[in-house]
């Protein structure tokens, strides 16, 4: 008899978060499930991990459930290397992360705590999946993700990622009737215009709160910005090689080795 797939559940929003307490019902359905999670919101960590502190994992009881869980005092990477290191037994079959409380589409990705811990399972090999809903609200609905979350996860565990490679899915902020289905995307090109409203304490001193308007700058139709704004999914492959492989042949027609002083 085969064992039933192992899933490693984290995210960045904290073990307690409505959005990850949905991941963790359904891959349930899946196969067997260790979470392993922030203790606290870690939103836009990317992909920090604590050296210059001690981490502390505890294990907890928040829902019922044949799932095993532990609390993290570090960031959402740092989660799955202490899972990978000190908590499994055997490598996961699956990673996933999410679901998130917010999008994590385009240039997002890069700030994200949510695909930061996807990413670092996939550092490790790990077939893994980042999860977001567009919707900020803690008290988000996720009812309408459920179903596509398992088919996804589901098709991963059958059919594997490509090495080297973690999938980004988001999910328009819809009903389940309005979600016209999947569609595999590319990053879209877009920015955060940023600017810092400047304040003053009580005690005189300056500090700043970040503040800042997202622009799609790109016009495509095979973008995940595309797909979530006319009511799909997107399914973005990520690679963490961040190699600008077609500038390489241009940078060796450069001088490098010329070391002579004009």
């Amino acid at each position: 008899m085969s064992k039933r797939p192992l899933i490693l559940v984290t995210n960045d929003d904290g073990i307690t978060a409505p959005g990850i307490r949905a991941l963790i019902e359904v891959m349930l359905e899946l196969g067997d499930v260790v979470v392993v999670a922030p203790d606290s919101p870690q939103s836009g960590m990317g992909h920090a991990i604590t050296i210059n502190s001690m981490l502390h994992l505890e294990q907890v009881f928040i829902d019922k459930g044949n799932q095993k869980e532990y609390s993290c005092s570090g960031t959402p990477a740092d989660c799955v290397k202490l899972a990978v290191r000190e908590i499994l037994d055997r490598k996961p079959d699956l990673c996933v992360s999410g679901i998130n409380h917010g999008s994590n589409s385009s240039i997002n990705v890069i700030y994200s705590g949510t695909m930061s811990a996807a990413l670092e399972a996939g550092i490790e090999g790990i077939p893994a999946i980042g999860f977001s809903l567009l919707d900020y609200n803690y008290n988000a609905n996720f009812d309408a993700s459920k179903k596509y979350v398992k088919n996804i996860a589901k098709n991963a565990l059958e059919n594997g990622i490509p090495e080297n490679v973690v999938l980004n899915v988001n999910f328009p902020n819809l009903p389940e009737n309005k979600i016209k289905g999947v569609k595999v995307c590319r990053q879209a090109k877009a920015n955060w215009v940023e600017e810092f409203d400047k304040r003053k304490s009580p005690q005189g001193k300056d500090y700043y709160w970040l503040t800042g308007k997202f622009v799609n700058l790109d016009n495509g139709e095979d973008t995940d910005e595309w797909a979530l704004e006319n009511g799909y999914i997107s399914v973005v492959p990520v690679q963490f090689d961040l190699t600008a492989h077609h500038v390489i042949s241009n940078l060796n027609t450069w001088s490098f080795n010329d070391t002579e002083i004009n």
